[in-house]
């Protein structure tokens, strides 16, 4: 007898003859897939373009400096020396630049660190004054009116002309040219700053009414913090006549200082120390004006502009 074994559909189904997965083809189809490697991402050329407009108009407006500087010297027999000239007695100035050979033969380190420290002393006392004298004229409508003309009247006369009144009352050179800084960087502190108070929003004030507050918390909490970008606006312009002033002075006055060095260089006709103290008083001008900014931009929320 033969017997005969029926299976199933569902059984057929899935004997592993029958699977799919079981042939090397289904088996290369379900594999899982390897992740394509993603193509390294290219370094963006570099841009010079903003390192080119930095230097590159400095560098060629000095250059047209020198030109135009070489051209006189050459072509109009003036006796201005040559930039090559004024460079080798540059490096020779420099060389040793703190010597002393007496009161009034000293070397251009001396003679410009004298003049700083009369430029901050005077400087200082115009501060000391001139900022609680602004912050007093603009807070108060009686002061205002009382000081607006005495001010109108005094700021136009040229600082060199307190310099006779300065011998005449100090009897000496120094206090002198002290004095005829202070008198000129005291104005532009005074007016700022009194503008700066009188600008202050009138709803400040108001609230500060309604809270009663007393001067001081006014001052400290009201009118400092939102007077101050003023404030060194007028700083920023009294240093800047300052250092001014001080040449003028000094060569009037004598003594140490850069001004007595141009005055003196001249005596001796020597042009080329002449021009080199001309670089030297606008370079220390441009870093009082650049350290000034600084200062400026770390104490103010405004973007300060040179």
């Amino acid at each position: 007898m033969v017997s005969a074994v029926f299976h199933s559909p569902l059984e057929a189904s899935v004997s592993p003859a029958a699977s799919p997965t079981s042939s090397p083809i289904a088996k290369a189809m379900t594999a899982p897939v390897a992740p394509a490697a993603a193509p390294s991402p290219k370094r963006p050329a570099r841009d010079f373009r903003d390192f080119w407009l930095a230097v590159l108009p400095p560098v060629m407006g000095l250059a047209l400096l020198v030109l135009v500087w070489q051209l006189i010297a050459t072509t109009t027999g003036s006796g201005i020396p040559k930039p090559a000239e004024t460079w080798a007695q540059a490096v020779q100035v420099f060389s040793d630049p703190f010597y002393s050979n007496g009161p009034n033969d000293q070397g251009v380190g001396w003679n410009v660190l004298a003049s700083l420290q009369r430029v901050g002393i005077g400087f200082g006392l115009a501060a000391l004054v001139g900022i609680p004298a602004g912050f007093a004229i603009g807070r108060f409508e009686f002061l205002s009116r009382m000081f607006n003309p005495l001010i109108s009247l005094l700021r136009p006369v040229s600082p060199l002309a307190w310099l006779p009144i300065g011998l005449l009352v100090f009897k000496g050179a120094d206090p002198a040219a002290v004095w005829t800084i202070f008198i000129c960087s005291i104005w532009p502190m005074i007016i700022n700053t009194a503008v700066g108070v009188q600008r202050v929003p009138q709803d400040y004030m108001n609230v500060a009414r309604v809270l009663n507050l007393s001067e001081w918390k006014i001052f400290t909490k009201i009118l400092f913090p939102a007077v101050l970008p003023y404030l060194l606006t007028g700083v920023r312009l009294a240093v800047g006549t300052a250092w001014l002033v001080i040449v003028a002075a000094e060569m009037l006055t004598g003594g140490v200082g850069i001004g007595f060095w141009v005055w003196d260089e001249w005596n001796n006709l020597n042009v080329s120390s002449i021009i080199i103290a001309i670089f030297v008083i606008g370079i220390v001008g441009l870093l009082l004006e650049f350290a000034l900014i600084k200062v400026a931009t770390l104490f103010t929320f405004e973007e300060v502009k040179s």
